[in-house]
């Protein structure tokens, strides 16, 4: 984990530009010509979010009611109600190719540092995103030389218009950036002077940790080389604004105070920015660590719109700041307050040194849109609830940042040392993680004083091991993405699943009870749906929802944000729940959690067996758009739903055999016996799964994601013997054709596998997400490749999409939902893409699998 990737710009190539040994993802420090040859250079090329001109005429007719229907809410909701909306078509957020590694972990907020050094993008309020670069945020280094300063500079290529007196304008080229999640290196050569800084971004994510992992901390480790014959003296300023860059940073009461926090022997000083608003407060905190030959000073309070002079001055004068005592006086309106912490060591020559920052958040108690219900953050469950944690967090990240690289770097090596793994892949699995802590992502505790009946409600009381679960590892939700704000979108999340049950399994566990309390419960409110305008019952008995609801309401307690179409009619939702049901169980062996969740299987069995109309043992689409490709219109018997009733089915029968309920066993054998027969009949032309049955001019659309329920059936060993679901030929033969005709045949086989390809080689133009690529769906399609022993062709699709992603476009920590080849993407910053983590499952399963190595001749034998 520690090589040293090239310098940007010494190859000719994006392989020896774009990355190192290692695989971790590199970017220049700033889009100069010699540096742009790396993935920074092709944010030249503007690509834009939809707009009304990309969507056919049919369509946009078609749907004129939706269109007005939605205006009208949307103009309540934003304009009246002064809330964000779950989807916002009017307000897309425009694409920035500034974004690197995210800092803090799971479910205390967010703030994303560019791969520039600018801190750019912020969620601290849950499920909220400010989009800001707040310019006073920037580290300064000073070197001194026998008494005196020789070089200070801000490590910023800005020339801001703020700020005046301080020396701007780094120049790009002797920088450059790397990211392997959760850490980060930034490299400056310091022009002229012979000194190297590295920069080590650290965040606590680590998987099957529940405690660090919750911290809203990051470090920043500063490694000093000295190439000089004399020593230097080498400072490090960190400054930082009190607030996210918003408006509510001048609204007035804001305050600074330094502070010093000692422990087992280890102190550690910064100041913390408290920033007061009416709805959740908020403390941040900058600091450094001092140790022998290290001095630690702080600047209290200064001007972040003024010229900067007072501190620029006191930190030229003697590599140091001034360390005034007692706290700054609160802003009055209209005010903005900054403050700033600097280490400092001498440098011998020739020699090394090091210098340990930290910045901390503490927002420990949130309130939703609706401000109904006071939420702890889990970190509240090991630091102080009341709001003046951000010391003894800086403390704590200060003094075991050691231990959780350690931790990192255990978990990462075996697969950054593989050989057999493309550099790509290892960059894409690590850095797409991102979505975990930044995806608008809150971890609460469950209140001390709550009890069963406040979490089942009226109908989950045959869940025994709900509370418990809930209480010891608390309640975990996402968003579908950053402009999707919908938390848990379960038929998202049937994707991105992967990763938490592979890494962090207690919250997938967690969050399934979440969804199973859901689903025995009902709402029987009514609304008004978009499409179509008709009104139903918000939430019905025994059907697994959409989603838990949105930031702006109160989550959990209201769930189904979603209001496009009336999901109870979906067909993917019941039978996702299913699926991850037995998933879940295959990789935890968590008797306990099966058990609890076998009636609830049963009964979203029962309400999806209603989609059966003819009694033919599969299940029948709609005629509109009913499941995960909500714009995507499925008629009669489907490749898509279809393959995913008749895995849930088959793991029905196996859930069964496990638990010894041999009737369910028999209803559903049955069922799978007559539903493979029909599903074949109508679907199976020969070479792959029609898209549906519906006869029309769509129905042999041949569809990328055809194979969904044997990859969930081969991620759990029930794809072969007598749970075999669909023909090992016909699989094989389907994602041959897939690669052909959706990878090969869509932009050069460069950008992955479009979503919908005619059998004439022409892209499926149906609708707007036929004809889209959708990375998570592709990842997922790549893992089933490498399931069914189609690696090569796996790794060339799952490429496609990296490439365009994380090269083409910039989009790096942004990944979105999905991009056409006409230089369109939309929704930016997407749940899906964790799929990667079931490529990764399917490699180890096959690893598990492979042979041993014949043994060498006189070698014992086992």
């Amino acid at each position: 984990c520690q090589s040293q990737p090239q310098h940007m710009g010494h190859g000719t190539s994006s392989e020896d530009t774009g990355k190192g040994k290692d695989g971790r993802q590199h970017r220049a420090a700033a889009p100069t010509p010699r540096a742009a040859r790396g993935h920074v250079a092709r944010e030249a090329e503007p690509w834009q979010p939809y707009g009304a001109a990309d969507v056919p005429l049919a369509e946009v007719l078609r749907h004129l009611g939706l269109c007005w229907r939605y205006f009208l809410w949307w103009y309540k909701k934003t304009r009246q109600e002064k809330k964000y909306p779950f989807i916002d078509l009017l307000s897309a957020v425009p694409l920035q190719q500034i974004y690197g590694c995210p800092l803090g972990g799971i479910g205390g907020g967010t703030i994303t540092r560019g791969w520039r050094g600018e801190f750019c993008r912020w969620q601290l309020n849950p499920g909220i995103y400010h989009y800001e670069t707040v310019i006073a945020d920037q580290f300064t280094v000073c070197l001194r030389r026998k008494g005196l300063t020789v070089y200070q500079q801000v490590l910023s290529v800005e020339r801001p218009r703020t700020l005046q007196d301080w020396n701007w304008g780094y120049c790009g080229h002797y920088a450059f950036y790397h990211a392997l999640y959760p850490r980060a290196w930034t490299v400056y050569e310091l022009p002229g002077q012979n000194v190297v800084l590295t920069c080590r971004q650290v965040s606590p994510v680590i998987p099957h940790d529940y405690q660090d992992s919750s911290l809203p901390v990051g470090v920043f480790i500063w490694e000093v080389e000295n190439g000089n014959d004399e020593d230097v003296e080498v400072s490090i300023m960190f400054s930082l604004q009190n607030g996210t860059g918003t408006k509510e940073d001048k609204r007035g009461g804001h305050w600074n105070e330094p502070f010093a926090f000692e422990k087992e022997g280890t102190r550690v000083a910064g100041v913390v920015l408290h920033h007061c608003t009416p709805v959740n407060p908020f403390s941040l905190a900058i600091s450094a660590r001092e140790k022998a030959g290290t001095r630690v000073s702080h600047f209290t309070a200064f001007n972040p719109t003024g010229s900067g002079k007072e501190v620029w001055q006191d930190l030229l004068q003697d590599g140091q700041l001034d360390s005034p005592a007692g706290e700054s006086a609160p802003t009055e309106k209209g005010e903005v307050v900054a403050a700033a912490v600097c280490a400092s060591c001498a440098v011998p020559a020739r020699g090394h040194g090091t210098l340990e920052l930290a910045l901390a958040w503490d927002m420990p108690r949130v309130h939703f849109g609706s401000k109904e219900k006071l939420h702890l953050r889990r970190y509240t469950r090991y630091f102080s609830s009341e709001g003046d944690a951000a010391p003894a967090l800086s403390h704590y990240a200060l003094t075991r940042y050691e231990e959780w690289e350690k931790k990192i770097e255990e978990w990462q090596k075996p697969i950054l040392e593989n050989s057999q793994l493309p550099p790509w892949y290892k960059s894409a699995l690590f850095n797409e993680l991102y979505f975990l802590t930044d995806g608008g992502t809150i971890w609460v505790e469950l209140p001390p004083d709550c009890c069963a009946e406040d979490v089942q409600g009226p109908a989950g009381a045959g869940l025994s091991q709900l509370l418990p679960v809930l209480r010891e590892y608390g309640r975990f939700a996402y968003l579908e993405g950053q402009e999707y704000r919908m938390y848990n979108t379960y038929d998202v999340h049937f994707y991105a699943s992967f990763a938490l049950i592979m890494l962090w399994p207690k919250l997938q566990i967690s969050l399934q009870y979440d969804i199973a309390v859901t689903v025995v419960n009902e709402d029987v409110q009514l609304r008004q749906y978009l499409m179509g305008g008709e009104t139903a019952q918000v939430k019905l008995k025994n059907v697994v929802p959409h989603d838990i609801g949105e930031p702006g309401d109160e989550p959990w307690q209201r769930v189904n944000a979603y209001l496009v179409h009336d999901t109870a009619n979906w067909k993917d939702l019941n039978l996702k729940f299913v699926l991850q049901v037995y998933r879940d169980y295959y990789l935890t062996q968590d008797s306990l959690y099966l058990q609890d969740m076998w009636p609830v299987c049963q009964a979203v069995m029962e309400s999806e067996l209603k989609f059966d109309k003819d009694n033919d043992g599969l299940i029948e689409n709609g005629g509109f758009a009913d499941q995960t490709y909500d714009a995507w219109v499925v008629t009669g018997a489907s490749a898509y739903c279809g393959g995913l009733w008749l895995a849930a089915v088959c793991m029905m029968c196996k859930m069964a055999e496990v638990l010894g309920d041999r009737e369910t066993m028999q209803k559903y054998s049955a069922i799978l016996q007559k539903g493979k027969e029909s599903f074949e009949r109508l679907l199976w032309n020969g070479k792959y799964y029609n898209y549906d049955s519906s006869g029309n001019v769509t129905s042999r659309s041949i569809m990328s994601d055809q194979c969904a329920g044997q990859w969930f059936l081969g991620a759990c060993d029930l794809d072969q013997g007598q749970f075999e679901v669909f023909p090992k030929s016909h699989v094989a033969s389907a994602l041959r054709t897939v690669f052909e005709k959706n990878v090969l045949g869509f932009a050069g086989g460069t950008m992955g596998a479009v979503n919908g390809m005619m059998p004439t080689g022409a892209a499926d133009t149906s609708s707007v997400q036929s004809k889209e690529v959708w990375v998570g769906v592709v990842y997922a399609l790549a893992a089933t490749m490498i399931q069914e022993g189609l690696v090569e062709e796996g790794f060339h699709t799952a490429e496609g999409c990296y490439r365009t992603v994380w090269e083409k476009l910039g989009m790096a920590f942004q990944t979105p939902e999905a991009y056409c080849e006409k230089k369109v993407y939309r929704s930016l910053a997407y749940m899906r893409p964790l799929s990667i983590w079931s490529m990764q499952l399917a490699l180890e399963r096959r690893a598990a699998r492979a042979p041993a190595p014949p043994a060498q001749a006189g070698a014992p034998r086992p």
